[in-house]
C-alpha cells in the first residue's frame, strides 16, 4: 500500500511529492471536467498512465509533467520540482542562455533553468511577468515551500493575502512563504522580469 505522506529510501523518511504531484494533476482535470482518457489524449500520454500518475503508483518524467501542465492549464513551475534526496552526489545541471524550458501563462512567461535533473530541492527559474492588473488572476498563487525573487529589471508590484502590496524595482530582492496567496504585476513600460528560485518545504 502506497503511503500518501512519506515513502522510505534508503532508511530515510522523506516527504512525498509524488503523492502532492498526482493530487495537483487530478484537481486541474476536474477542474476542465475531463476524464481520465481526455486529458490523457490531450498531454499525449494513456489513460492507465495518467490514473497512475495522479494515484501515485509511478514517477513521470518531466517530459510528461511539462505535457500535463500545458494541457491542463497549470501555471505553477513548483510541479516540476520533486524530491531532491537521491543518494547521489556530484550532480549538475546547465542551461546555456535562451534555452531554459518555457512554459507560458496569461499572467507570467517562465523559462525553467537546469530543468534535466528533476530530482532536486530547489527550481531556479526566470519569469516575465506579463500581468498589469490583479483581475488578471483568477485566483491567488499558491504552493508548498518558500521562494526567493530578485528584480532582474522593469518595476512591478508584489501583492500577497496578508501584507500591502509591495512596490519593487530593478535589484530588490525578496524572500516569502509561498503558500501564503501572492501575485507580482508589472508597472514599468515594459514587462519585469525576475529570477525566481522555489524551495521544497
Amino acid at each position: 500500500m502506497i503511503d500518501e505522506t512519506q515513502n522510505v529510501v534508503s532508511g530515510q523518511e522523506e516527504p512525498d511529492e509524488g503523492a502532492a504531484l498526482g493530487r495537483s494533476i487530478r484537481d486541474a482535470r476536474r477542474a476542465k471536467n475531463w476524464t481520465l482518457e481526455e486529458a490523457g489524449q490531450a498531454a499525449g500520454i494513456g489513460r492507465s498512465t495518467l490514473s497512475k500518475i495522479e494515484n501515485n503508483q509511478t514517477k513521470p518524467s518531466f517530459d510528461i509533467v511539462r505535457r500535463l501542465t500545458q494541457a491542463l492549464d497549470m501555471n505553477t513551475p513548483q510541479l516540476f520540482l520533486q524530491s531532491g534526496q537521491t543518494g547521489i552526489a556530484g550532480r549538475r545541471d546547465f542551461t546555456p542562455k535562451g534555452q531554459g524550458e518555457l512554459q507560458d501563462t496569461p499572467t507570467y512567461l517562465h523559462e525553467l533553468l537546469c530543468s534535466e535533473l528533476t530530482s532536486k530541492r530547489m527550481l531556479p527559474y526566470l519569469a516575465t511577468i506579463k500581468a498589469r492588473d490583479v483581475s488578471e488572476f483568477e485566483t491567488w498563487i499558491r504552493h508548498s515551500g518558500e521562494e526567493f525573487m530578485f528584480v532582474l529589471s522593469g518595476e512591478l508590484v508584489f501583492v500577497s493575502e496578508h501584507y500591502r502590496a509591495l512596490p519593487m524595482k530593478t535589484g530588490d530582492s525578496l524572500y516569502y512563504d509561498s503558500g501564503m496567496g501572492h501575485g507580482c504585476i508589472s508597472t514599468s513600460k515594459e514587462d519585469a522580469v525576475v529570477l525566481w528560485v522555489s524551495l521544497e518545504s
